[in-house]
């Protein structure tokens, strides 16, 4: 399990290079760095859990035991506030993301960051192309359409034109 929770750990922090224009939040990558300490606290809870199974130890299975309930404990606190909170988390990154989106000129890095993450989600905007009407970039091609970016990747001689519609 901490070997699992490890991985999880450094893969969302290896992810995060790709998407940081997105989460400017200095706390983006706290989940993952708790994960990866909750990874290395385990990985002791379960060698006292072997040594004390090894020598047979009351006091060290009641220790345990102990251990395992308080985490158990925090998983299920760490859950419900995941959930209470997911709303705000939502809307964060939406706000974010807009402001990214904003700033798209197509050559800086944020544009960059903003057609490869169209391209990876097969997404375009924030909820759909729409998002790109309101865009100082839009309205400064003044060609009627969205980035390349968001053509569907088999779609043939895709312009990003709003009248092509069908293959963004």
């Amino acid at each position: 399990a901490a070997a699992g929770l490890s991985y999880v750990g450094a893969y969302v922090i290896n992810t995060y290079k790709s998407y940081d224009n997105f989460l400017q939040d200095k706390y983006a990558l706290l989940p993952a760095v708790i994960i990866i300490c909750v990874a290395v606290v385990m990985f002791i809870i379960g060698l006292i859990g072997c040594c004390a199974t090894f020598r047979e130890s009351r006091v060290g299975l009641g220790l345990f035991l102990a251990i395992i309930l308080v985490i158990f404990i925090a998983e299920v606190s760490a859950f419900v506030l995941g959930f209470v909170y997911r709303e705000k988390v939502k809307t964060d990154v939406q706000g974010t993301m807009r402001s990214v989106f904003e700033k798209y000129d197509g050559k800086n890095p944020e544009s960059r960051v903003v057609d490869y993450l169209q391209e990876q989600l097969h997404c375009c905007g924030v909820k759909n192309y729409s998002d790109w009407t309101t865009t100082q970039w839009f309205n400064s091609t003044g060609n009627n359409s969205v980035p390349q970016s968001c053509c569907q990747q088999e779609a043939k001689n895709c312009t990003g034109h709003l009248d092509q519609l069908q293959k963004l």
